[in-house]
């Protein structure tokens, strides 16, 4: 298999589906604000996720439950206006599409509208079908997400790793085979075994995008503020930080204080 890589000058659905088919692994991470998404794109990641982590990262919760759907769509927003090459895909958050198809389109719409997104996410194979198809058949392009989905944290009651039983592993591949055939462009994989991962990309022909779930996958995603290391309390096996930001901001915070506190900002150069 060809592993060439192509330049996109605009991500597209289509262009995740051809990065499967040639080989190019797809590069995926979140951003929830105008300043960090215009960074996150310069850097030509494919794929920029409005996550509902910004539940946690932003606003402070322990789980994704609480944010809400003008919350998702206001973060959104900020994102989309920054965004010149990435496809950016947003997480329709919990209690917006699971129980009522019909809310899930309007759930759906509503961020297509608002925010200007080119795609929503959802958690969930079988028991949210109707909800995907009605998001679907209007017109809206969806990911799929399956293994860990913390909308569902208490359900599960644990963050650890999921369907390493044989009977939750063939639940998780029927799952991804049915988005697929109901129309899905993509899947999220998250805390699986790596095999069981390696066992679905190659069994569905739309990508597969990992978190957790080892290097067989189509592509990889992670929330911005671990990968640049922001925080500093979460520390999963699958997590790599590329900077330790925590310290070095602290640090440079300190030194403003000190500078303020001693009076050398601002020294004669730096007022009017």
């Amino acid at each position: 298999m060809s592993t060439a890589k192509k330049e996109y000058k605009r991500v597209t659905v289509k262009s995740l589906v051809d990065m499967k088919k040639h080989g190019e692994k797809i590069s995926m991470l979140t951003a929830y604000d105008y300043s960090m998404a215009k960074i996150v794109d310069a850097a030509k990641v494919d794929v920029i996720l409005v996550g509902d982590s910004a539940s946690n990262v932003m606003a402070g919760y322990e789980t994704t439950l609480p944010i809400t759907l003008d919350q998702m769509i206001y973060h959104a927003s900020s994102v989309l206006r920054a965004i010149k090459r990435a496809l950016v895909v947003v997480d329709i958050p919990f209690g917006s599409y699971q129980s009522d198809p019909k809310e899930a389109l309007r759930s759906a719409i509503r961020i297509m509208k608002e925010s200007r997104a080119h795609a929503v996410k959802v958690e969930g194979g079988e028991e949210i079908k109707e909800s995907v198809k009605r998001i679907l058949n209007a017109g809206v392009p969806v990911m799929g997400h399956l293994g860990l989905t913390p909308q569902a944290i208490y359900k599960f009651g644990t963050y650890t790793v999921r369907a390493r039983e044989e009977e939750e592993a063939e639940k998780l591949i029927s799952d991804a085979k049915l988005l697929e055939r109901l129309g899905c462009f993509a899947i999220v994989l998250e805390k699986i075994p790596a095999e069981l991962a390696k066992r679905v990309s190659e069994s569905i022909s739309i990508p597969t995008i990992g978190i957790g779930a080892g290097k067989h996958t189509d592509g990889q995603v992670l929330v911005i503020h671990d990968l640049l290391g922001m925080t500093h309390e979460f520390n999963p096996r699958f997590l790599r930080r590329y900077m330790n930001l925590y310290e070095e901001m602290g640090n440079a915070i300190s030194q403003y204080v000190d500078d303020v506190k001693t009076k050398d900002f601002p020294n004669d150069n730096e007022q009017y």
